[in-house]
Order: structure tokens, then sequence, then C-alpha cells
């Protein structure tokens, strides 16, 4: 990705006839699509004599603008800080799509011979072992966040003290949607806030990353429900043979989530190999949410594949979720309705052509089947029959032929 460098001075100019100087990076990236997409009949149980709905829609994939600074502190220590905030490049009442300043990964850290700390918010290790499988999507109408490390519809860091799912509720007391609570389990892809993050050098292709997201909302009784919530995510992952051969391996533990006094874990592995001709990436997890009284356990995998052709490449990709295991609370299954048949495969495949480092185009069919009661879909898409949710209703298939426009900077 080629960036625009600007060359700053950080020491004041009337401070010292030896400036230090800091290297600041203003980059970006600008993804939107044109769909035409399709909401098919949901489950006439759940949502009697609702239709399905066909409709165009201009979608923004993770559109960024971002500016990072680095200051070689010398002895081959550097300080270093990032800024990323959203772009959503189209406007909507829908709030995912709101741009709110350094919404996006964003810290200040140390980086020496012994690896890389910071502070701020960022994506989990876990999330990080996308990269080493995810090699199969046309913009981003692929697994990983509709399928793959995306379960039920907590968010970060689910606080058991709010009762509403998003601010401005003013009674009963409102949270962030990212700490409200909304369920059993919760999203594994999100970046975490108030956290400390550690990075290993590369030693032989091998890293290390760990990450901890600190109990800021810790509450006690009786002001409210006694709930001390907090995370952490380890990961190793490991890229030999010129880069060819990729495997990934994380772990992660979410304290008082689902239920006070309990862990929700997840396990996951990802990985691939590059034959040259053909690209093919794989990914396996496995998460247990604690309620109160069982465990709810949910399993995805998926596969992906790229066959290049030219200065472009064919990509596609298969996930599925499973079923939930277990009962919840003894009062029907975990699932989201309450009952069985909450899982969902995914399919898509498209082409698209690279014109340079920076400009790429595509195109592209994705299909996301859902179960009878369960409403996987991908983010940012336009809302569903009612128009007042993005999240289809249970049972309804999510259907997009798609073109697609990435320019990075």
């Amino acid at each position: 990705m080629q960036k625009k460098l600007i060359t700053m001075a950080v020491a004041g100019a009337l401070a010292a006839p030896a400036v230090a100087l800091a290297q600041v990076e203003v980059y970006g990236t600008i993804h939107m699509s044109l769909n035409n997409m399709k909401y098919s009949e949901p489950n006439q149980a759940v949502a009697p004599g609702v239709g399905s709905v066909s409709k165009w829609d201009v979608a923004s994939h993770a559109s960024n603008v971002g500016i990072r600074a680095r200051e070689s502190l010398g002895g081959g220590l550097s300080a270093w800080a990032q800024v990323e905030s959203n772009a959503s490049m189209e406007r909507s009442n829908n709030v995912a799509h709101t741009s709110n300043f350094a919404s996006r990964n964003s810290a200040v850290g140390l980086q020496g011979g012994w690896g890389n700390v910071f502070l701020g918010q960022w994506t989990t290790p876990w999330a990080d072992l996308d990269a080493l499988w995810a090699i199969g999507n046309v913009a981003t109408y692929g697994p990983v966040t509709s399928i793959i490390g995306r379960r039920e519809t907590t968010g970060a860091a689910p606080n058991l003290n709010c009762a509403n799912a998003g601010s401005g509720v003013a009674a009963p007391p409102s949270c962030d949607s990212v700490e409200a609570a909304g369920g059993v389990g919760h999203p594994f892809w999100r970046r975490i806030s108030n956290s400390l993050h550690y990075q290993s050098p590369v030693f032989s292709g091998l890293q290390i990353k760990a990450a901890y997201q600190t109990n800021q909302d810790k509450a006690v009784a009786p002001a409210g429900i006694a709930q001390d919530p907090s995370m952490y995510s380890v990961s190793v992952s490991w890229a030999g043979m010129g880069g060819r051969a990729r495997i990934g391996a994380a772990f992660d533990s979410h304290k008082d989530f689902t239920s006070v006094g309990n862990s929700d874990s997840g396990f996951r592995v990802t990985g691939g190999y590059n034959f040259g001709f053909l690209d093919l990436g794989f990914a396996y997890e496995q998460m247990t949410y604690k309620a109160a009284l069982n465990d709810c356990d949910a399993t995805q995998m998926g596969i992906a594949l790229a066959i290049p052709i030219g200065q472009g490449a064919i990509r596609a990709s298969y996930s599925q979720a499973d079923d939930i295991d277990g009962t919840f609370n003894g009062a029907g299954t975990c699932g989201t309705a309450g009952t069985g048949d909450n899982g969902a495969k995914q399919y898509n495949i498209g082409y698209d052509y690279r014109f340079s480092k920076r400009t790429t185009v595509g195109i592209g069919y994705a299909m996301i089947k859902n179960d009878p009661f369960a409403g996987f879909t991908w983010s940012g898409l336009s809302s569903q029959q009612t128009g007042a949710s993005v999240t289809p209703i249970a049972g309804s298939d999510v259907t997009i032929l798609f073109t697609s426009m990435i320019h990075r900077f």
C-alpha cells in the first residue's frame, strides 16, 4: 500500500538546535460496492405473512482514514502512535455506519528488539489469525465476521448492568452498544478497547501475540449486579517455505461475559498453503459460552481458495456454523430463539482485478443460507423486509450480486 509520508518536527523550533524528527504517515482505504440483494421469505412461524424483498444498495466496507507517527528513540527503540477512524462513505440512519473518531485500531506504543507493546483499542490476536486463511473474499462478502468468529449478538465487553442494546435509552440505565447485554455469547472477531497488547518479534517465522482487556466495568452489589468482566487473547503463528505455508492457533477467555462467576472461552486454528497456481486456506473454531446453569457450545469452520489469473484472481469460500449445543438454563436450547436449527451456511465466489497496488475492482456473488431460527448476515448491509434492521428475520436467506472498487492511499 502506497502511503503519503510527511516529515515534521516534534520539538519546537525554539527549543534546541538539535531537533527530533518524527515520521507521520497519512493513509486510508475507500472500499465501496454496488449490490443487488435479496432477503428470502423468513420463517413463517416467526414472522407470519412476511415475504421476500429485493433491493439495490451502495455499501461501504470498513472504509477508513488513519494517521500513524513513529519516532526513533535510539538504541533500537521506537515510539509510535496510530489513530484510525471509520469513513462510512454513505448517509444512513443505521448507527453502525457512523464514523466515530478513533473507532478502529488506535493505540500508542513502544517497539524494540524485544517486541512491540502498546495501549489502546486494537484487534485481538484471535482476529489477527484471519489473515492466514481468508484469501477467498471479493469485497468483504466472505465468511469472516459473518460466519467465522461471529456468534450471537453481544458486544466487545457485555455489561450485565446495562439493560439495552445501545445508547440513548433513559431508563433502565443505558450503555454504549459495545458494552450492553444482548443474549448468549459475543462475536470473537471484535477489536477490544481499554486494552494492553504485546507482539513478539518474528523468530524463524514464529510469532506470539497476547492482549488483555481490563475490568473497567467492574461493579459491586448492592449498587448493581456484581460483575468483574475482563478478557485475554493469545495466539501463536508460523509462516515458512518462502511464505507459502502458514498456520496459527489462538485461545480466548472472557470472564463474566455471559454469566457472573464464569468465563467463556474459544479455541481456533487457521492456516493455508500457496501452491502457486492455487492458494488454499482453512479455519476451525469452537466457542463455549457459560450460561448460569450449563454450557452453550458453538462450532464454525471454513475453507477458502484463490486462483491467480493475470493481474487478478478468482476467489471463493465456503463456511458453516453448526447449531449451538446445550440448553439455556433449562429453558430451551442456547439459540437466539430458544430453539435448535440456528446454524447457517455461507457461499461466495468472484473475481477481482488489481489495476495497481492501490486500485482493485471486483465482481461476485455471495449467499448466506440461514436455518429456520438463525439470522446470520454481513455487516453494513441495507435493511431487511421490515426496513428497521439489518439483521435478517429468522430463517431468511441473504443473497448478493455485487461489483466493488477499492482505492488505497
